[in-house]
């Protein structure tokens, strides 16, 4: 009898361990997960436009081949070549980090210069030029080497928010993060491309009058609601983006833009008097978000008349 309960206080130690870790791991990869906010958003308000000018049977195919990269990207190859690097080469993360969010604030800097300066989209002649097929497998492609280096910001963004240093939760949590960013992702990206789809039907075959009322209100609104999530992922990006950089400057052992704008959150929330938590992060997100822009501006004559060209002089065969 004694050693049966010896045995129930061994089984009952090693459940608690393991609800322990797996509380780690929830915790871990929730915290991961939120910081990698303005990457997600961006990554579900660009999605949708690779389905955009093909027959509608063939869009949730198209979202499935992407998430289906996706999944492969984080899992297979990018979630190990993290945590190699983060066992191995741990001073390069900072870097790492700091380049992904150039790149965010780059793209981001590049769409309000298009607010700003339009620019003609030739989308729309390249759909009439090419047939069906081929146009689904170059958006496919392309689909998936823009998720593939979103995917990688993700994942080190994430990384780098993971506090606890045991190998296995690090895994268990970069995992975590992985498919549950994937589902949201491009579960919300199937929704929203297939929403003017079943308003439309709703419009067209309801038995109802609010019905077929509500069709027609989501078949009006999907523009608007595609145009809001891009403005909400282009500000995410610039958000994340500049304060990527001012935390890895300060890593690195330039604290003015940290030490300024944590100084000036503090100011603000003294000055308001309430919900001090709430205007520091306001004020820090707004300042990390100038940050960014700059940034961002000021790197489209360094990508467009430098990298792109250097770029496509040494893979001419991608131009």
């Amino acid at each position: 009898m004694s050693g049966l309960l010896a045995l129930f206080d061994d089984v009952a130690a090693i459940a608690k361990l393991a609800a322990t870790q797996l509380d780690d791991v929830a915790a871990q990869a929730s915290k991961a997960g939120t910081k990698a906010a303005g990457v997600i958003i961006d990554d579900a308000a660009v999605t949708p436009k690779y389905a955009t000018g093909l027959p509608a049977a063939r869009e949730l195919p198209i979202v499935w081949k992407i998430a289906r990269a996706s999944f492969f990207n984080k899992l297979v190859i990018l979630l190990p070549a993290a945590l190699l690097l983060n066992a191995f080469l741990p001073w390069m993360l900072t870097p790492l980090l700091m380049i992904g969010g150039a790149y965010l604030c780059f793209e981001g800097g590049e769409k309000v210069w298009h607010l700003i300066v339009p620019h003609k989209d030739h989308g729309p002649q390249e759909a009439e030029t090419l047939e069906a097929a081929h146009l689904e497998e170059q958006r496919v492609k392309g689909a998936i080497k823009t998720d593939f280096i979103l995917s990688a910001e993700i994942m080190t963004i994430a990384l780098s928010q993971i506090d606890i240093g045991t190998f296995w939760i690090q895994a268990a949590a970069l995992a975590l993060v992985a498919i549950g960013i994937t589902v949201l992702v491009y579960g919300a990206v199937a929704l929203l491309v297939k929403a003017d789809d079943v308003g439309l039907h709703l419009s067209t075959t309801g038995h109802f009058a609010p019905t077929r009322a509500l069709g027609r209100g989501i078949v009006r609104s999907m523009p608007g609601v595609l145009v809001g999530i891009g403005a909400i992922g282009t500000v995410a990006m610039l958000w994340v983006g500049g304060s990527i950089l001012v935390h890895g400057l300060h890593d690195l052992g330039w604290h003015l833009p940290y030490e300024q704008i944590k100084h000036a959150a503090t100011w603000a929330a003294d000055a308001v008097g309430a919900m001090p938590g709430f205007v520091t992060w306001g004020v820090t997100a707004g300042l990390d978000g100038i940050v960014g822009l700059a940034a961002g501006l000021a790197l489209i004559p360094v990508v467009t008349r430098a990298i792109v060209p250097v770029s496509g002089w040494l893979f001419p065969e991608k131009l």
